[in-house]
């Protein structure tokens, strides 16, 4: 009982020590408003990016095919880091853009090759006969694939997206490379004046554990609701 009474109290003061004490905690609150945000934007550069590639690597343009396959192709097969540093202190070493504007472009870019892989499936997995049938109706093939085609796709490729997003949430942890005060930057800040060992980063492992959970949960929600409308 004696040991129990001594872990709490050594817990309690760590807690404090490492969150209350001159407010250290608003470093994590502050660092999870900015991985937040650099999801929300990557993932929404990285769709963009990969529905273009998608439909590219689906083209008869062997020109555009080529362009798309081989961006897919360097993307995927670089470290993301090496891709965050590039393009921070090369691309845009020259320009007032704010770093988190640069880290969205650079994680969306990256994410942007493993999202037209799974649109490109997804499109695929589409029977055929669709885009035959719309065609047959006088619909454009730009016409068929967007109002036909990947509309029926989206159930497909919703899974694949929901894991890429979750994987982007918690890629964003390097930010700090270029010295964003994302939560892994928060929880080095805090780490540095407190020379507490493991709190600070035990606190964004639950953070990122707990919007990860939740994140699953939504997209089991969205999935039951979509089998619904079948």
């Amino acid at each position: 009982m004696t040991v129990i009474m001594e872990w709490i109290a050594k817990l309690s003061d760590e807690i404090f020590f490492n969150l209350i004490r001159e407010d250290r905690y608003l470093y994590f609150v502050k660092g999870l408003g900015i991985s937040l945000q650099l999801t929300f934007y990557a993932a929404l550069i990285g769709g963009c990016i990969g529905l273009m590639l998608a439909l590219a690597r689906l083209t008869n343009n062997r020109l555009l095919n080529f362009i798309a396959t081989k961006y897919i192709d360097i993307i995927r097969g670089t470290p993301v880091v090496v891709q965050l540093l590039i393009i921070y202190f090369a691309i845009f070493a020259t320009t007032s853009l704010p770093k988190v504007t640069v880290a969205s472009i650079a994680f969306g870019i990256n994410s942007g090759a493993y999202v037209a892989e799974l649109i490109r499936a997804g499109i695929q997995a589409v029977d055929k006969g669709q885009m035959e049938a719309a065609r047959s109706l006088g619909l454009s093939y730009a016409q068929a694939m967007f109002y036909i085609v990947i509309p029926q796709a989206i159930k497909n490729i919703l899974p694949g997206m929901g894991n890429e997003v979750i994987s982007l949430w918690k890629e964003t942890a390097i930010a700090g490379f270029i010295g964003l005060e994302d939560l892994m930057r928060g929880a080095d800040i805090v780490r540095a004046r407190t020379f507490s060992n493991y709190t600070p980063y035990l606190v964004i492992a639950l953070i990122y554990y707990y919007i990860t959970i939740s994140m699953t949960a939504l997209l089991g929600k969205l999935e039951r609701r979509m089998r619904k409308s079948d």
